[in-house]
């Protein structure tokens, strides 16, 4: 059985104060301006999370739980909603997605049922309606699966020299530039599987 885990994590990048104009002319050779543009992130967008200001993407990438080796990645500007990503992530050979309380919705249901995936995302209270203690004890199993992966993105940040923070311009060589980033992580991880012989190599 293969279970994923899908999660993302900010890519922060130089910040800039752009103009709404030059977002939507980035592409455009208007009075010589491109040469001024092609300075400028003009993909990149603001997010606010937890109080806290970013400035980029966001790599979003789907997980292997017992090897913690990263399957699939998809980028997007930090603006998007996390699980807007979903569909480019699971593949019809997962079983099982594990996926926090911000997932939770019909549409992910659905998408994730007509893949055959069963569907791990975490039970959500609401007002006037709490979570039960089954539920919640559903949830902290869940939660014990999702933190392995969750490694991932510190691994990234504590081991890889702060490497969520990234100084390329535009979404075309962010993707190439977190590529890359996730593939050394790969690299880091494999070895240490093998060091500590959990995979057999030939």
């Amino acid at each position: 059985m293969l279970r994923r885990k899908h999660d993302a994590s900010f890519v922060d990048v130089p910040r800039q104060r752009n103009l709404r104009e030059e977002n939507s002319d980035s592409k455009k050779d208007k009075n010589g301006t491109r040469s001024k543009l092609s300075q400028k992130d003009t993909d990149a967008r603001w997010m606010t999370k937890s109080g806290k200001r970013h400035f980029g993407y966001k790599n979003h990438i789907n997980a292997d739980t017992t090897t913690k080796l990263i399957t699939k990645f998809s980028v997007s500007s930090a603006a998007p909603h996390d699980s807007t990503e979903i569909e480019n992530l699971v593949d019809e050979d997962d079983n099982t997605l594990y996926v926090d309380s911000a997932y939770r919705s019909k549409e992910i249901e659905t998408y994730l049922k007509s893949k055959n995936c069963k569907s791990q995302v975490h039970e959500k209270g609401y007002r006037n309606h709490p979570l039960s203690e089954e539920q919640k004890e559903s949830n902290n199993i869940k939660s014990k699966t999702r933190a392995r992966v969750e490694h991932i993105f510190g691994f990234m940040t504590n081991s890889m020299n702060n490497a969520l923070h990234m100084t390329s311009i535009g979404l075309q060589r962010i993707e190439s530039s977190i590529g890359l980033l996730n593939l050394t992580c790969n690299l880091f991880r494999y070895e240490q599987l093998v060091r500590l012989q959990k995979v057999k190599t030939m």
